[in-house]
């Protein structure tokens, strides 16, 4: 039925067309049929022909169709984040395709550094998009991924969905999930958010709707002055600190504009939250002037869902409806989830709040993207590039593959005393599994799923290995483990020749709209887990699926806990994943995106946006580039079975290092301008001629020593000689997964651009190269470079 709804509507659409050019007929005025045009006049051409009331009606996620210009209805809101998910209104799974492949949660998929995995994960999600809109399934090609937000705070519910805390792997994800996605012939559309500086839900009764960044107003009750609620929370609870231009610059903002800039997203989505006082889907600032006019995205702005009611109902930046229909879409907004703006364009147009022409400008946004899809060209199945998509190309066998290769590549080695990983399988009399997620399929897939080709659950997995060798107790009555049969536990534990432990978290600890209060395991988990270590007759393996992190520094500490892997939320495939990682069938490389923070984390509020410490007040800072404080685990650590060596070298070519004057007429900043004490140059003076002329490889050998061949991950750092202004303690510049064999050696090459990776972001919001010293680092190799007048040396 839905197919052939579908082709009746390519049908009418084709009608249209066929009067356009039948030969001696005489041009009718709609063109927007018409391929030889370029979608932005085919879209402005449709646009014109539509009256005021069927403007309005395409304002909102579910887009009325136009019958007597043969336009059909349409869903804006589908989303892919990890596969094609049952969340949003654009595709149905219940059709002749009923599952769709499950990648691993996206904050595992990041884990294994490799943009050439994630940019394959993005390709299967827009073949698997594609393949369902050609067999009727769908009726939006518009996906609402990834979620590029930074992993500021550990407690927050949807960091799971992000690529972690670093701005250049959340980028260099975008990039890659993007180009996959869209696909070389328009496959879908992605869209980045939620743009900016989002990442708080719902934490001390602080909702993401209404909160603002600039005064911490959501801390206290409408009408309280800021004394009043410091007088209430105290100095350091209330939360009271804007996001600085130095955090937009070079921590929030980066992500989103890789995205549009090099991933060519042709969607932004603004957020709930206020960034100093105006409402992300409020501001021209952000979404015209910044997304469009600099980053110069060609496409359209999606608010959050009824993130346009809450800019008047929760944030109450606006007097009247009208008003705030009005000041989204002239701030840049183009379609609202949701349908305020549809019940309210109307008389906003007709009171003067709004005009028809800015209307207008949203709705060729909006069409230009269905026309580039080919929503305007006939039957989808015609086209030559991906008409041939269908019900073999969802939980292909090559797609199966992947989400397994994700799930392994993603599996995170924290703990492996005295080679207690890898197990033997012939030498495993018996195993006890004990744990609340190994045979739960909830704890695959995080949020934001579909229903998946086939699950493996960590105990399938096992068993896969093992057989009735295998013998599994919950030992919790849930992941929050308010019930614990510890007595049954220790009695499984002493009784068996291993054992394996599957704790952590579930959607009910963390997700959209509910934070974190606490970092520890939840419940009875830690005496459970410490009862059985203490039971076992040899030390036990704790299995963690969690999206953030967890305090599990007793874990760590105990020497009775001989292994620890982080496997986050590791999808359809992730069960067989953790065991082939058990097992010694994969060898570990992930490393951990994001940093793991002690339980006395939790006294910063979450509403505090500052990244870099302020020791004056005990404020410790955020992320491995500016936290000043213990950690559990740190940001990029990972163990392996095999022990690997780097040593790092570059080359500096005479066409950078013997180049005079490169910086020539270039204005350096006054020494101790930025309390650095040293000069430094403006990246935007420098220009991009002379910056890709400084541009240098730098190079790492990296040699595994056995003994099992594997992937390792490279991550190359920049520090500089000092942290004052606001320079990060080093800054990730780029990375690398390499599979070496034993014994073998691998080089592994990096582009070195000094204006992009010597750079840092001032307190004006600029970006600056200091003159002097650099230092490139991998693990505990560094490489002095310098940088002034006469270029590299």
């Amino acid at each position: 039925m839905a197919a052939a709804f579908r082709i009746a509507a390519a049908m009418a659409v084709a009608l249209v067309l066929l009067l356009l050019i039948l030969p001696g007929q005489q041009q009718q005025p709609h063109r927007f049929c018409d391929e030889r045009l370029t979608a932005e006049q085919r879209a402005a051409d449709l646009v014109a022909n539509l009256t005021l009331a069927e403007k309005v009606s395409q304002l909102g996620d579910r887009a009325a169709g136009v019958a007597r210009l043969g336009v059909p209805a349409y869903e804006w809101w589908s989303e892919g984040l990890h596969g094609l998910s049952i969340w949003g209104r654009g595709i149905r799974f219940n059709g002749t395709v009923r599952a769709v492949t499950s990648f691993p949660q996206v904050i595992l998929t990041a884990a294994a550094f490799d943009a050439g995995l994630w940019r394959r994960v993005g390709e299967a999600v827009g073949a698997e998009a594609r393949a369902l809109y050609n067999l009727g399934q769908a009726n939006g090609l518009t996906i609402w991924s990834p979620n590029v937000n930074i992993f500021r705070d550990p407690r927050w519910g949807r960091g799971q969905e992000t690529p972690g805390e670093d701005p250049v792997t959340a980028s260099r994800y975008a990039v890659a999930f993007v180009t996959g996605l869209q696909g070389i012939g328009g496959e879908a559309s992605a869209c980045c958010k939620h743009a900016t500086a989002y990442d708080l839900d719902y934490w001390n009764n602080v909702v993401r709707y209404n909160y603002d960044s600039k005064d911490g107003a959501s801390t206290g009750k409408r009408g309280e002055t800021s004394s009043q609620v410091e007088k209430k929370h105290g100095p350091y609870e209330k939360g009271y600190f804007a996001v600085t231009l130095q955090d937009l610059e070079d921590t929030y903002n980066p992500p989103f504009k890789s995205c549009v800039a090099e991933g060519k997203a042709t969607c932004i989505m603004c957020g709930y939250n206020s960034i100093n006082g105006v409402p992300a889907c409020a501001s021209s600032d952000l979404l015209t002037k910044k997304v469009r006019q600099e980053w110069g995205m060609n496409g359209y702005v999606a608010s959050d869902c009824d993130a346009v009611a809450t800019i008047r109902d929760a944030h109450h930046y606006t007097l009247s409806p009208e008003d705030t229909v009005a000041v989204s879409i002239k701030a840049g907004m183009d379609v609202n989830c949701g349908n305020y703006t549809q019940v309210h364009a109307m008389a906003a147009v007709q009171k003067g709040n709004l005009t028809e022409k800015d209307i207008d400008r949203a709705l060729v946004n909006l069409f230009a993207v269905r026309m580039r899809l080919g929503h305007f060209d006939g039957d989808p199945r015609s086209n030559a590039v991906y008409g041939h998509l269908g019900a073999a190309d969802v939980c292909s066998p090559a797609h199966k593959s992947l989400a397994l290769e994700a799930a392994q590549d993603g599996i995170v080695l924290l703990k492996n005393d005295a080679g207690a990983l890898p197990l033997q399988p012939s030498a495993v009399t018996s195993l006890a599994v004990i744990g609340p997620n190994a045979d739960n399929l909830g704890a695959l897939h995080g949020n934001y799923f579909g229903p998946p080709c086939e699950t493996t659950t960590p105990l399938q997995g096992i068993k896969g290995y093992l057989g009735d060798r295998a013998r599994f107790l919950a030992g919790c009555d849930s992941p929050a483990c308010a019930v614990a049969a510890t007595n049954e536990a220790a009695a499984l534990a002493s009784s068996s020749d291993h054992v394996v432990l599957f704790m952590g978290l579930s959607q009910k600890q963390e997700q959209e709209g509910l934070d974190k209060t606490s970092l520890l395991l939840p419940g009875e988990q830690q005496g459970l887990i410490t009862a059985v270590a203490n039971a076992a007759r040899r030390p036990v393996i704790l299995v963690l699926l969690t999206g953030g992190p967890v305090d599990v520094t007793f874990a760590k500490d105990n020497p009775k806990i001989g292994a620890i892997l982080w496997a986050g939320y590791p999808g359809q495939a992730g069960g067989l994943a953790i065991a082939k990682v058990l097992f010694g069938d994969h060898n570990p490389s992930g490393r951990l995106p994001v940093t793991w923070y002690p339980e006395e984390f939790t006294k910063v509020p979450m509403t505090d946006m500052r990244m870099r410490a302020d020791p004056a007040t005990g404020y410790p800072g955020r992320s491995y580039r500016f936290y000043q404080g213990n950690t559990v685990y740190n940001f990029g650590y990972g163990l392996s079975y095999s022990k690997f060596s780097r040593r790092m070298f570059s080359s500096f070519s005479t066409s950078n290092a013997g180049n005079l004057s490169l910086l020539a007429g270039v204005t350096a900043r006054r020494a101790g301008d930025d309390g650095g004490g040293m000069s430094s140059y403006l990246v935007k003076e420098i220009g991009v001629e002379r910056c890709s002329r400084l541009v240098f490889p730098a190079v790492v050998e990296v040699q595994n020593h056995g003994p099992m061949d594997g992937k390792h991950s490279v991550l190359m750092y920049l520090r500089w000689p000092t942290t004052s202004g606001g320079r990060p303690a080093r800054q990730l510049i780029g990375f690398r997964s390499q599979h070496v064999k034993v014994g073998e050696k691998a080089m592994v090459s990096f582009e070195v651009s000094p204006c992009e990776h010597f750079s840092w972001v001032g307190e004006d919001g600029e970006r600056v190269i200091d003159g002097g010293a650099h230092f490139l680092m991998v693990g505990d190799e560094e490489l002095e470079t310098s940088f002034g007048l006469w270029g590299l040396s």
